[in-house]
């Protein structure tokens, strides 16, 4: 009787250590691969230091006990590339949380001009399949729950290891049959629409970008960005949908069309761009900022600070100090303001949310949600204080700059004045246009994205210009 586990195909575990974990600026210090062949009791091992040619953080020698001495010498990946491609050739390749090592190998080998596509089996999600019982899936968590026995951690061989132990632990517990339809469940063999070639899927670069989803008529039906377009447009297509959403928009889409961008920041700027101008119908449809409001701390009877209410009109988000929240609304402002004053136990009659009737106190006070600067329990200093505070995670950043700048990633220049999206550049003069174009409409979903990144973005990537 031919044995079940014939039908097993090739599995390469792979484990890479790396100077970081950003596929453009960081590299692979260490690769190592273990490979278990159908019906062959013997593996097959492959490792290789790599010399990553940029700096090794401190945090990152002390994590994996490689230093840039042990690198000094070896090869870098250029010179193993091929060598190591035929090694992942036509083998299932498995990693624990498969994405990062396979998204830095991907990279590796596109900057040699080689083509990287194996079909990916992460660990994470087999053991999320096989044992949904348990709470977290991480190695840690694996090599104690399941007895792994540790030969390097956190080197680049001695984690595929502990990957090779917990397969067979799970062969030997769920069988052959078993195994072989986990495989399937995970890598989920993608399953196109009708309507779309698969051509035209694979013209799509693996690189980052906004993708276009189109019904009949040319018509926009979903708009979405990945820093890999390819990869994530064929989840959309996932041959196990369970998803409604991703179910109807397999019915209706007839076309797809992408822009790539030099990186992350250029593809979420995009994407909220192209969102509100063309308003794909399956999208959360984001909304304009023309009527967005805050709220402006005023002084008023007594020195009591009280929120007041500043309407798009006389709005300048980036050029006023004292604003507080923005939104969509004034309504949402009043609910936001609402709940603030009851989490903080703040009074509403201060605050201008009751109308203040002589001599007693305001309703919150009443059942205990305030402390009775209303009545004079509490100081006003002291009430206008915990305001200040309470206030402060809603605190609108002004814009830090002189001037407008312009952000590099890679080819492209995104230009920013306080906090409004001016356009991308490539070159000097387009640079100059978009800075010389006047004030753009503020808009609130632009404004997070920028407030968020601008914190983690160096100061070298970052040039100021002049408003003409």
């Amino acid at each position: 009787m031919k044995n079940a586990s014939a039908a097993f195909p090739t599995l390469a575990f792979v484990d890479i250590e790396t100077t970081g974990s950003h596929y453009d600026r960081d590299r692979i210090t260490e690769v190592g691969i273990k490979t278990l062949y159908p019906n062959q009791a013997q593996v097959e091992i492959w490792e290789s230091l790599l010399n990553p040619q940029v700096f090794i953080p401190q945090n990152i020698q002390k994590l994996t006990g490689i230093s840039p001495q042990m690198v000094e010498g070896q090869p870098d990946f250029s010179e193993r590339a091929h060598e190591l491609h035929r090694q992942l050739e036509n083998k299932v390749f498995v990693a624990h949380n498969a994405r990062f090592d396979y998204g830095f190998l991907k990279a590796s080998f596109k900057r040699i001009g080689i083509d990287f596509k194996p079909k990916v089996l992460c660990t994470v999600k087999l053991s999320r399949h096989l044992f949904p019982e348990q709470k977290r899936h991480n190695l840690d968590t694996l090599i104690q729950v399941h007895d792994l026995q540790v030969s390097a951690r956190h080197r680049a061989l001695g984690d595929a290891d502990l990957l090779l132990q917990f397969w067979k632990i799970c062969e030997a517990r769920f069988g052959a049959e078993k195994m072989l339809a986990a495989i399937d469940h995970v890598t989920a063999n993608t399953s196109l629409p009708t309507h779309i070639d698969k051509d035209l899927v694979n013209q799509i670069p693996a690189s980052p970008g906004v993708y276009i989803f189109y019904a009949e008529n040319k018509m926009p039906l979903y708009i979405g960005k990945s820093i890999d377009m390819r990869a994530r447009v064929l989840s959309h297509f996932q041959g196990t949908l369970t998803d409604r959403k991703e179910i109807k928009l397999s019915l209706q889409i007839r076309d797809i069309d992408w822009i790539e961008t030099s990186g992350e920041l250029g593809a979420l700027l995009l994407e909220s761009q192209l969102i509100k101008e063309r308003l794909p119908s399956m999208n959360i449809k984001l909304r304009r900022s023309k009527d967005l409001c805050a709220w402006q701390l005023q002084e008023g009877e007594a020195g009591a600070l009280a929120p007041a209410l500043v309407t798009h009109r006389d709005l300048l988000p980036g050029l006023q100090e004292n604003l507080y929240g923005l939104f969509y609304s004034r309504r949402e402002a009043q609910q936001c303001l609402t709940a603030i004053a009851k989490r903080n136990q703040l009074c509403g009659v201060v605050l201008g949310l009751e109308k203040r009737v002589e001599q007693k106190p305001c309703f919150a006070y009443q059942v205990k949600q305030c402390k009775g600067a209303c009545i004079g329990a509490e100081s006003i200093a002291t009430h206008n204080l915990r305001l200040k505070l309470a206030l402060e995670a809603f605190r609108v950043k002004s814009w830090p700059y002189a001037g407008p700048i312009a952000i590099a990633e890679g080819e492209q220049m995104h230009v920013i004045d306080r906090w409004c999206y001016l356009g991308s550049a490539i070159n000097q003069d387009e640079l100059e246009e978009l800075s010389s174009e006047g004030e753009a409409e503020f808009d609130l979903d632009i404004y997070k994205i920028l407030k968020k990144k601008l914190s983690s973005i160096p100061s070298s990537q970052i040039v100021h210009l002049t408003r003409p």
